[in-house]
């Protein structure tokens, strides 16, 4: 009996360390990898949810970059496009170039989306550089101890994370790792569609 206790266990423990290695991107294989990156980066996945199985509303409030207050309320009745980033985040940096065309495309025709960047880990000081030096102008919101992320019902596990809110601000879609300008027009696009 003892034998094949031990012989199942070792079975259960192999299909475990089969199973981290298949996907380089998996959180083992990046783990395993000892390159103390300091995070988890996201693989591009995509999730979409149709309108009647969004959750409850997000609601964030807290202090942009500026010093600024700022509430999911100044956004009433817009698509809430919000990005969790970092400036310690390679594919984070990345992307902004990404995140501002878009943001750019929304302002000149006159689109009712708000971007809204959240920052982690980052000061202010260090966090409002990086988006100078890459040309970056919607708002972002300061580090806050993991407040926002709260807020963001448990769909940020790796960064950078995207999040499409609806008009109701009810999250719509998410990309977990870097996203395009064209993924997220489309993304948005198909959020207006559906509001």
């Amino acid at each position: 009996m003892r034998r094949a206790v031990n012989a199942a266990a070792a079975a259960l423990i192999g299909a475990a360390l089969v199973g981290c290695g298949g996907d380089g991107n998996s959180v083992g294989a990046q783990a395993n990898k000892g390159d103390s990156k300091g995070y988890i980066a996201g693989d591009g996945s995509i999730e979409q949810l149709a309108a009647d199985k969004r959750g409850k509303p997000v609601v964030l409030d807290g202090k942009l970059l500026d010093g600024k207050p700022w509430t999911s309320d100044a956004a009433k009745n817009k698509v809430l496009v919000l990005n969790v980033w970092g400036a310690w985040c390679p594919p984070c940096q990345e992307e902004l170039p990404h995140l501002e065309k878009a943001w750019q495309g929304w302002q000149k025709s006159g689109v009712p989306v708000q971007m809204m960047g959240i920052n982690q880990r980052d000061s202010a000081v260090r966090a409002s550089a990086t988006l100078r030096k890459f040309g970056v102008t919607y708002p972002s919101l300061q580090e806050d101890g993991g407040k926002a992320l709260l807020a963001l019902q448990g769909k940020v596990r790796n960064y950078p994370t995207t999040l499409v809110l609806d008009k109701n601000h009810r999250i719509a879609a998410r990309v977990s790792g870097a996203v395009s300008e064209a993924t997220l027009k489309g993304l948005v696009d198909d959020v207006l569609k559906s509001s």
